[in-house]
């Protein structure tokens, strides 16, 4: 049901743009509108594929649509949101449209009032659009941001501050994101000698056959207590099983609703991870009850969870951090509007009583290679008493 839904808001949202910028700017049986008309449709396909097959097959064939269909993806949610504004001046342009001289009269013959309307909100569509997607592009395929955030924890054992935790979420190797992109991520955070690495979520998309040399970068991560992981949804949709069973041969720890003592300096808190709120749909839900059951109750908790939507648990079981990601910052702007209604949060530092919560933007991107708005971001939380 949800695919024929999807399918078919597709398809409507996909006619008027082909009714705007291709029927209303061409005429009827133009060599223009039948090229229109094909590329229009050809990059709804590409779209398509890209989002049905692009973790599903080896990336190496699937980077070939996946490009052409995610940056088309982009290209539509933006020349959307302007043909869209564009209609309020087109609204108002109406009487100027329908008073337009007859052909019976001495006026001299042209292109009509109406298509000289179209062509134009057409051409500005199509710049705002490419200037956004551009500019997105070299965002979102530059260098992470690192970005430090100091956080006072109140039963954070004075011994233990200054503990540097290195968190990312959001890589999402795939199609797109490969092998350079790890050793990028990896290079940065071992420049800032972290005390820990935290990974929340969406690592992969994809299966470890076709994604396992992508991701060996990550045995190159150095810390003072190692590295840890929780699960994302896409880990989900690719088979998360496989990846709890594979990471722990490249270092990294999966915590599965569950909880370590970290020792530092003498101090010690306890560190939790929760497995991804998508879990219940496999059987395999995120619990905080049980990620920190057995607490010492004296002891800070920090706990690493994919989606902000997971706070109120952490409220309720009295954790003093929660580290998440999933939110991407809203990747394409104004997108976070939405992604605010439904996570509560988008990125940066939240307080619920006396629950912290950090929200990661991510270091890499899902879908389009754009970012707008919302940079890619490797964060250095260091705790304080």
């Amino acid at each position: 049901m949800f695919i024929l839904v999807a399918s078919a808001l597709l398809a409507v949202v996909h006619l008027y743009l082909w009714k705007r910028l291709v029927a209303d700017t061409t005429g009827r049986g133009t060599r223009a509108r039948r090229i229109g008309t094909a590329a229009l449709a050809m990059l709804m396909l590409l779209m398509v594929a890209a989002l049905t097959l692009g973790t599903t097959i080896d990336p190496a064939i699937a980077q070939w649509f996946a490009w052409p269909g995610y940056l088309w993806l982009a290209l539509f949610f933006y020349l959307l949101l302007a043909l869209l504004v564009l209609e309020i001046p087109r609204l108002f342009l109406r009487r100027w449209v329908r008073g337009e001289p007859q052909p019976e009269t001495d006026e001299p013959k042209g292109v009509s009032r109406r298509v000289v309307l179209a062509r134009g909100s057409a051409a500005v569509a199509g710049v705002v659009a490419t200037g956004f997607v551009g500019y997105g592009v070299t965002v979102a395929t530059g260098a992470p941001t690192v970005t430090r955030v100091p956080i006072s924890l109140r039963r954070l054992d004075p011994r233990a501050a200054g503990c540097r935790i290195a968190l990312i979420s959001d890589v999402h190797l795939g199609p797109i994101v490969g092998r350079s992109f790890t050793e990028r991520i990896v290079e940065l955070i071992n420049a800032e000698r972290p005390d820990l690495v935290a990974i929340a979520g969406d690592l992969v998309d994809g299966d470890v056959e076709h994604l396992a040399e992508a991701a060996a970068p990550l045995a190159d991560l150095r810390s003072t207590h190692g590295t840890f992981y929780v699960t994302g949804n896409h880990e989900y949709y690719s088979g998360y099983r496989q990846w709890v069973d594979h990471l722990p041969s490249l270092g990294v720890r999966p915590l599965r609703n569950e909880h370590v003592d970290i020792e530092h300096n003498g101090g010690v808190f306890q560190l939790a991870g929760i497995n991804d709120h998508t879990g219940y749909q496999w059987q395999d839900p995120g619990d905080v009850a049980r990620a920190v059951e057995g607490r010492d109750p004296d002891r800070a908790v920090v706990m690493l969870a994919h989606q902000p939507r997971d706070v109120p648990g952490a409220v309720d079981h009295d954790v003093d951090l929660m580290l998440a990601g999933h939110t991407h910052g809203g990747q394409l702007s104004p997108f976070e509007l939405a992604v605010s209604l439904q996570q509560g949060a988008v990125a940066g530092s939240y307080t619920f009583g006396d629950t912290k919560m950090y929200v990661t933007r991510g270091a890499g991107f899902w879908g389009p290679p754009v970012r707008v708005g919302a940079p890619p971001d490797i964060t250095i939380v260091e705790l304080t008493k």
